[in-house]
């Protein structure tokens, strides 16, 4: 065999491998979910419906906001473990300005938000200036967060009596929730950035190489702090909206929110390590998992099992990212 066929076959065997990897990291989440879907249709008569649909949507928005912020920090190479922490806290800080000032409903939700926001820019400062791993950085901040939201309540619960709160949380147009449309619009303005602007381009390549990515002139220090504050500005927002559901605020509401979250992200295919990942697939990921309970409660099946289901979920989707890694290489 020639040099020129010999390299002929190794670029065709490369390609093959790189279509592999393409094929598992786009389109594993779809054809799973069209599996899942068809099982479910097949299996309840209740599934395939209008209401239970509308439902689903209503079920999956808060972690589907969380999971489109999560998204663009974990492309930008980083971790987020504060959005249950950080979400509670835009809840409570929401609730008690609505009880306590005079502000108004929408005002309140807004400061509510904007906490978590701030709580996402300090995540932001702490891995960028202070040079924390963001694993630890956000562990860190949310037992920081839980402890002042702990303080601010005395560890009660914060509640709202007036109907009116509930207005973003159960409010409806044209027959499907509000929150619902939120989390349409969230989706749509970070898949907007991450696509078509150049902060995008940055986030990319601040996770897919960082030291090149510098090199190159993009200043990914606040290229990452700007994706924490987006996420934690996600987490306020789904905060909020929780809030306004049930009326009730609680330090330790969301506790184990972010694991879902994480599952979300990463069974949508976005890779722990970086540089890879699309808002459209986070977002299935997240309908994805929220089907899983929705079939469990029509199937009559015992709740722990969903617990089994999701942690070997994210171990699959963990190994399928490293696999494909490995066969990209």
């Amino acid at each position: 065999m020639t040099t020129a066929e010999t390299t002929l076959e190794q670029r065709a065997g490369q390609f093959v491998r790189r279509l592999d990897v393409a094929v598992v990291r786009d389109y594993g989440v779809v054809i799973a979910f069209i599996g899942l879907f068809i099982t479910l249709s097949v299996a309840s008569n209740v599934f395939f419906t209008s209401a239970n649909m509308k439902n689903l949507a209503f079920q999956t928005a808060p972690i589907g906001i969380m999971a489109v912020g999560g998204t663009l920090v974990f492309i930008g190479g980083g971790f987020d473990l504060s959005v249950g922490a950080v979400s509670a806290f835009a809840g409570i800080i929401a609730a008690k300005t609505f009880t306590g000032t005079g502000i108004g409903l929408w005002g309140s939700l807004i400061i509510g938000v904007l906490a978590g926001l701030g709580c996402g820019i300090a995540n932001g400062l702490l891995v960028t200036l202070g040079r924390v791993n963001a694993f630890i950085a956000t562990l860190a901040t949310a037992i920081v967060i839980n402890g002042i939201a702990q303080v601010i309540t005395n560890g009660n619960l914060v509640s709202v009596e007036q109907e009116r709160f509930t207005s973003l949380g159960l409010g409806t147009a044209g027959g499907i929730q509000h929150p619902v449309y939120v989390w349409l619009g969230v989706a749509l303005v970070a898949g907007f950035l991450l696509w078509l602007t150049k902060f995008g381009r940055y986030v990319y390549a601040a996770g897919g190489n960082a030291e090149a990515a510098r090199l190159a002139g993009v200043r990914v220090n606040v290229v990452r702090a700007s994706t924490f504050a987006i996420s934690g500005t996600c987490a306020g927002i789904a905060g909020v909206i929780l809030v306004s559901e049930v009326s009730t605020a609680q330090w330790d509401a969301n506790r184990g929110i972010e694991f879902d979250v994480i599952t979300a992200i990463v069974l949508g295919g976005v890779s722990l390590l970086g540089g890879e990942g699309a808002i459209w697939r986070a977002v299935l990921g997240a309908i994805f998992l929220q089907t899983i309970g929705n079939g469990f409660n029509l199937l009559g099946t015992s709740t722990q099992w969903q617990y089994v289901i999701k942690g070997a979920i994210l171990a699959t989707a963990v190994s399928l990212d490293a696999w494909a890694r490995r066969r990209r290489a």
